[in-house]
Formats: structure tokens, C-alpha cells, sequence
């Protein structure tokens, strides 16, 4: 790193893995922007007997470690650390009791939201739903969770609803994050607008607390709204202890939907650019300045969440690389296959005979862990294509199906957004595979811009160092400087 610019550190928690990131950010007539990882680390979901979970307590101590290791990192530069921002997946979430976490948080993979659909729906239908929030159904939605959680819903068990006391509610991943670290309860907008309970065409964050009255969640369990660019708290004593910082580092409110800081860091060449955010999910979609709430949005599975400065993220969930990646934990579990070999595995699958189906890569069976292989095969049986025999047929089905979702929902998010579809930009870990991004040039007709591949890292530092004042602007300076400092690999369509 060099020695210019503001030092910020970024809290990056994903779906299979998180990471501490020390980042250097100037402007000006020579910008920088500069990433250092300082911790990395698992996180894998844990099975209970009551369900799926996330390993909440191993997650929390290794963020505390890793901060740790960064503020060592700037003191042995001679620096500090001017704040701490948060993202992490969406839509799951913490209870609190008297300020104490009650129980694990479950996985949004679980089973159990399938009973939330039916008892939500069963008081708003689905229609009405979508026109007060704008969300494109997914089962595990947190309104959904929420419904048959008797720690939160009235409905779920009667008697053990929240007594609504100074210590109790709860929060999304990255606020409960920002709650240990601060003990200020807050939730950021981008990811509370993953909940179902905040108004799609409010101007403002708010709660929509009569629909979570209608659907048994008590308004006084959901906590404070923020904005990205907002101070949440300076560091408790306690973190201030264990992590070595000043008590006076601020948390500031990033993008804290892994997705929202992803779109900041993502250098959209112009109008008619959709992103796509591919890592564990692929997010296809535009940044809209208002939500499309029409009926063509519903029936197409778009969905409007909150952006950064005021936008909104018009986009569609496809199952991103968790297929993949599923498959190859499949074939390293049964001894056929390691982690080490998906490169050659798509190295082998670029060969242009190699026989591959189109499937739909968004059918629910393909959700939930398990035996991938064999449901890829069915998947395949059903499409009426050749049934894969080998790693290499796996993978090319695999990321031609993606390929194709993806082509298709940018294509769509184009035609809802009123747009011709003029480039797709692909970050995440999806941008560094070959294979992909030129298998979506080829099916979408447009190039596609690949990287950077640490968008939600630049988004998050982003808006840090904005707050900081060492930067200024709004989305298009932010990109700006992402396009100046971070390189790309242009694929066209063949």
C-alpha cells in the first residue's frame, strides 16, 4: 500500500465466507484506491436439531480477530483507522433478549420458511404484497421467516412473543454486527428493505408497520432506520478492549446488503448497463432512481430494493455460482474431485465439443444442500439434452445455464427499466471465470465488462471514505474512481 489517503476498514461477511479488508481511499488528480486482506475465514452453515444455522458465535469472533490484525497492520504504518463499515448477505437476521442474542440465527436455506409462505400469503396475497414492497417472492424472504418464528410472530406461539422491552428486537446480519461493536441498534436501509416491511415507494426508510401488524410481527421489535453514509455508534468499551482501537472509531452505515455496496463498486459504462453480482447468488439487474412496481415486474420475478443515495436496485435473483460450487463439494466429499481442480474442471469445459444442456438454473430443488450432481442430472433428463457423464459436462451445463439466466434477466431488467440492453457488467467472483462471461456475451449479444472483482468491497469503502470527507461526490464520481484505479477484461460476443 501506499502511504496517501484515508485508511477505512471494510467487514465483508458472505454467504460461504468472510473477510476483513484494510482499504487506503484518495480523490483528487491522483486517486487510490487500495485493498489489503487481512483476515479471511469460513463460514460454513451449521445443522441443528431444531434446523439449519449460522455459526453466529465463530462468525463474531473472527471479525474481532480481524480487526484486530488491521488495526495492528495500520499502527505498524504509523496510522489509524478512520471507521469500520459492514456488509453481509441478506434477508437473515438475530433476536435479541435484554440486549443478549437468544438464539443462532437460521439459515435462510432452511426448511422452514416454506410454512411462512403459506400462513403470510394466506393474510396478504402475494399481489398486494409486491405492491407494497416490491420484492420478487423467494420463500426465505425475512417476512416469511418471520411468520413462523415464535420468537418474533404472535401467530407462530402464542406466549412467547417479544415483551418489546429496551433490550429486545431484532436485527439483520450486518446491524447485529454493528450492535456488538457499538451497542447501538440500528437498521440500514438497503438490507431492511430486504425484510418485506419497508415501503417500496416511500421517498424515506420507513417501516411499514401495518402490514407487519397484519402479519404478527410487533412494530416495536424492528429497529431505527439508517442511511448508508451514517455514523451508527463509536466502539464500545468492550470491542475497544479486545480489537485494540480508540473508543472513537465510528461504525458508519455502508451499502450493508453485500449487493448494494457491490453496485457502488461497479463501473456502469452508461445508460442501459445491468450489473450482475455473482458470487454464491447472481444478482441481475439496473439501478432504477424509483422502484418499478408494475405488473410485468411481478410476473417476471424483479425485484425493487434500496440503493445507495436514494436508488433503487431492479433486480433478479438467479442461483448464482451455488450450483457449482455444490457439485464440487459433492465430488471432493465422495473422493472423485477437489476444490483445487475446479480451473482445469472449466479449462476442460471450454472446449467447444464438449456436450452441455440448458436447464433452468433457478428451479427451486436446486436450492436447498444436498446431492447437486444427481440433481443436475434430472435437470438435464427433463431439459431433453445430453444427461452429464463428466466433470468437465457438469460444469459446461452448469455455466451455460447460468450463462443464459443471466443473458435473460438482463434482457429483461433492460426492457422493465425502459432501456436497450447496451453492456452487462459481471463482478463478484463470477468475473474471474472465463467461461461465464463469455458464455453471457455470447447468449446476451452485448459485452460484457468483467470486475472488478472486489465490487462490495469498493462499494463498502466507498461510502466510508465519502462519510470521512476523503472523497466527494455521488455515484458517478464514486465509479469514476473505481474505473481510474481497478482494471477490467472486456469480453465481446462471438
Amino acid at each position: 500500500m501506499t502511504t496517501d489517503g484515508t485508511l477505512v476498514v471494510a467487514v465483508d461477511l458472505g454467504a460461504t465466507s468472510g473477510r476483513v479488508i484494510l482499504a487506503r481511499v484518495s480523490g483528487g488528480d491522483s486517486p487510490v484506491l487500495e485493498f489489503e486482506e487481512v483476515a479471511r475465514f469460513p463460514n460454513e452453515p451449521v445443522q441443528r436439531e431444531d434446523g439449519l444455522h449460522w455459526d453466529i458465535a465463530a462468525l463474531r469472533e473472527a471479525v474481532l480477530s480481524g480487526l484486530t490484525d488491521a488495526r495492528a497492520v495500520a499502527e505498524r504504518a504509523g496510522e489509524r483507522i478512520a471507521s469500520i463499515g459492514i456488509d453481509s448477505w441478506a434477508v437473515d437476521y438475530g433476536v435479541l433478549r435484554g440486549g443478549e442474542l437468544v438464539a443462532e440465527p437460521f439459515h435462510y436455506r432452511d426448511s422452514r420458511t416454506a410454512r411462512g409462505v403459506e400462513r403470510v400469503h394466506a393474510i396478504v396475497p402475494f399481489e398486494e404484497l409486491y405492491a407494497r414492497n416490491g420484492l420478487q417472492f423467494l420463500p426465505f424472504n425475512t417476512v416469511y421467516q418471520f411468520a413462523v418464528d415464535p420468537l418474533v410472530n404472535e401467530y407462530a406461539d402464542p406466549g412467547i412473543l417479544a415483551s418489546e422491552g429496551p433490550g429486545d428486537g431484532i436485527l439483520l446480519v450486518p446491524d447485529l454486527f454493528a450492535y456488538w461493536l457499538t451497542g447501538v441498534r440500528a437498521a440500514e436501509e438497503t438490507n431492511a428493505s430486504t425484510t418485506g416491511l419497508v415501503p417500496a415507494a416511500s421517498p424515506e426508510p420507513r417501516w411499514d408497520a401495518e402490514l407487519a401488524e397484519r402479519v404478527g410481527v410487533p412494530v416495536g421489535i424492528l429497529p431505527p432506520l439508517v442511511r448508508p453514509g451514517d455514523v451508527i455508534g463509536t466502539l464500545s468499551a468492550e470491542a475497544a478492549e479486545r480489537t485494540g482501537l480508540p473508543r472513537s472509531t465510528p461504525v458508519v452505515a455502508v451499502g450493508s446488503h453485500d449487493t448494494a455496496s457491490a453496485v457502488v463498486g461497479t463501473p456502469l459504462e452508461a445508460e442501459g448497463s445491468v450489473f450482475v453480482s455473482c458470487g454464491t447468488w447472481g444478482l441481475v439487474g439496473v439501478e432504477s432512481p424509483t422502484p418499478v412496481l408494475t405488473a410485468d415486474a411481478r410476473d417476471s420475478g424483479f425485484t425493487n430494493e434500496r440503493g445507495v443515495d436514494g436508488t433503487t436496485r431492479l433486480l433478479h435473483n438467479v442461483m448464482g455460482l451455488w450450483v457449482l460450487n455444490e457439485c464440487v463439494r459433492a465430488w471432493r466429499d465422495r473422493g472423485s474431485g477437489s476444490i483445487a481442480e475446479l480451473a482445469e474442471l472449466l479449462d476442460a469445459a471450454s472446449a467447444s465439443d464438449v456436450p452441455f444442456t440448458v436447464f433452468d438454473i433457478d428451479d427451486p430443488r436446486l436450492l436447498p444442500p444436498g446431492d447437486m450432481p444427481a440433481r443436475v442430472e434430472e435437470l438435464c433428463r427433463e431439459a431433453g439434452g445430453p444427461v452429464p457423464g463428466s466433470g468437465p459436462e457438469f460444469v459446461r451445463s452448469i455455466v451455460e445455464s447460468l450463462a443464459d439466466a443471466f443473458a435473460r434477466a438482463a434482457a429483461q431488467a433492460s426492457s422493465l427499466a425502459g432501456n436497450p440492453l447496451a453492456s452487462i457488467n459481471i463482478v463478484g467472483g463470477g468475473a474471474r471465470n472465463a467461461l461465464l462471461c463469455q458464455a453471457t456475451a455470447d447468449r446476451s449479444g452485448v459485452p460484457v465488462i468483467a470486475g472488478p472483482v472486489e465490487a462490495t468491497a469498493i462499494g463498502n469503502v466507498l461510502v466510508q471514505a465519502r462519510a470521512a470527507g476523503a472523497i466527494t461526490g455521488g455515484l458517478a464520481e464514486l465509479r469514476a474512481l473505481v474505473t481510474a484505479t481497478q482494471p477490467t477484461t472486456r469480453y465481446e460476443p462471438r
